[in-house]
């Protein structure tokens, strides 16, 4: 709703004393040149530059939006920057707390203040996704007939958690994850800004490091660990921010990982390596490392579908769907939640029976064709569906396996030099155990010698 008698007194009471609000609060930039990330949003003639009256106008007005990001991005700033940047009438409502009883009043509200006024309303609900279908459908009208510009502000995605009318009356823009770059220049005008600590303290650069970790992306997190060190370091007498004061503020460790060094490395090899030795325990150790050094997770994902294949391979053949679905799990998700689903791969690639019977394989395959040893493939094997193929003897003499009771054809398939080569040793670990039995018995029916 718009602001009452004890809003306006509490926003008084903030402008003339800014550090009662927090510092996240009082970092909150006041153009749409001083948000941080999101410059894709922000090119002359986008969306929000229309709603601040940047451009556009006449019968091209700015369209409604809805801003779907993760937390700590940037939605509720951008809302806040139209509020103060735009002359129309700004009106902030919460989908926790408002109903339709609450949206209809702003309707009313803007309707009358068009009519009567010529101001026009822009409407921002944040956690839109909060909404019953019932109450996102108490908008539309608004929008339709743009009694109301509306800023809807969502985590969840749209296609799932917005009704299909709202959302096609509506520009959908997605905000990215906050780099480490955008949070430390943040980080570093708010410890000397005005606004925010003036100077009253300094931030190390492994302070700094451990930091961004924490904050992961989220611009909110950073500032409010930030001012938590800082009052904590100005109430040891010091102006410093180290990095034990940030630790037992915020109670997190600053795990020594460097994401572009050698531990970056280091840890990943143990985590590997703690896998293939199926040790579970040590294996999740070293995945908690990566997770609280903020390591990316599509890189742990990456590297444990390759472990599928290397370490495990035929031995559970479900191993490499388990890491796949994993990447794909944390490509869609992210962290924190992601940190379960890396967990559940790891878990399940740990305990499984262990073969690299694929990798030696095609190890071998592979440095045999490195000596020239290759050779040119069997013509009744060649291709025979271009026209004079057969003039050249090509797919002639060719038998078709499913023509055959038992579906397998003693011919010739490899090159001439290789004809007696077995690249595949199957172990009889796990489910591997039965391709052992089939190689053995393709082999002898292929007509292969036998050791």
């Amino acid at each position: 709703m718009e602001p009452d008698l004890f809003t306006a007194a509490a926003e008084e009471r903030q402008e003339k004393d800014p550090s009662v609000s927090p510092l996240a609060v009082r970092m909150r930039p006041r153009t749409l040149d001083e948000v941080v990330g999101q410059q894709h949003l922000l090119k002359p003639g986008s969306p929000l530059r229309r709603l601040v009256g940047e451009s556009g106008g006449g019968p091209a007005g700015p369209s409604s939006v809805i801003l779907w990001g993760p937390p700590g991005t940037g939605k509720t700033t951008l809302a806040y920057v139209v509020s103060k940047a735009t002359n129309k009438r700004f009106v902030e409502l919460s989908a926790i707390t408002a109903g339709v009883k609450e949206v209809r009043a702003v309707i009313d509200g803007a309707r009358r203040a068009t009519g009567g006024f010529g101001k026009e309303t822009v409407l921002f609900l944040d956690e839109i996704h909060r909404f019953s279908k019932a109450q996102q459908d108490s908008l539309l009208p608004a929008v339709e007939n743009r009694w109301v510009t509306l800023i809807a502000a969502t985590t969840e995605n749209p296609y799932f958690s917005v009704i299909s009318p709202l959302l096609s009356r509506s520009l959908l823009l997605t905000l990215e994850p906050l780099t480490d770059d955008d949070v430390r220049g943040l980080l570093r005008r708010a410890l000397t800004d005005e606004r925010g600590l003036s100077g009253a303290v300094t931030l190390p650069e492994d302070t700094e490091e451990h930091l961004l970790r924490i904050a992961g992306g989220d611009a909110r997190r950073a500032l409010t660990a930030l001012e938590a060190a800082a009052g904590a370091a100005l109430d040891k007498g010091g102006t410093e921010i180290g990095l034990t004061t940030l630790e037992e503020t915020v109670d997190r460790a600053a795990v020594k990982y460097d994401r572009s060094g050698d531990q970056h490395y280091d840890v990943a090899s143990a985590l590997i390596k703690s896998i293939r030795g199926s040790d579970v325990d040590a294996a999740l150790h070293y995945l908690a490392r990566m997770i609280e050094a903020g390591e990316d997770p599509r890189f742990i994902a990456r590297r444990l579908m390759i472990s599928a294949s290397e370490d495990i391979g035929l031995a559970e053949p479900n191993a490499l769907p388990i890491a796949v679905a994993a990447a794909q799990a944390v490509a869609m998700i992210g962290f924190p939640e992601a940190a379960l689903t890396l967990s559940h791969a790891t878990i399940a690639l740990a305990l499984a029976p262990k073969s690299n019977s694929a990798t030696m394989a095609i190890g071998a395959a592979m440095e045999d064709v490195r000596k020239g040893l290759a050779g040119p493939v069997p013509p009744h094997l060649r291709d025979g569906h271009y026209k004079g193929a057969a003039k050249l003897g090509h797919a002639q003499g060719y038998v078709y396996p499913h023509d055959l009771p038992e579906g397998i054809a003693a011919q010739q398939y490899a090159p001439d030099a290789l004809q007696d080569r077995e690249y595949y040793t199957p172990t009889r670990h796990g489910a591997e155990a039965r391709y052992a039995d089939a190689v053995e018995w393709t082999r002898r029916h292929l007509g292969r010698k036998q050791p």
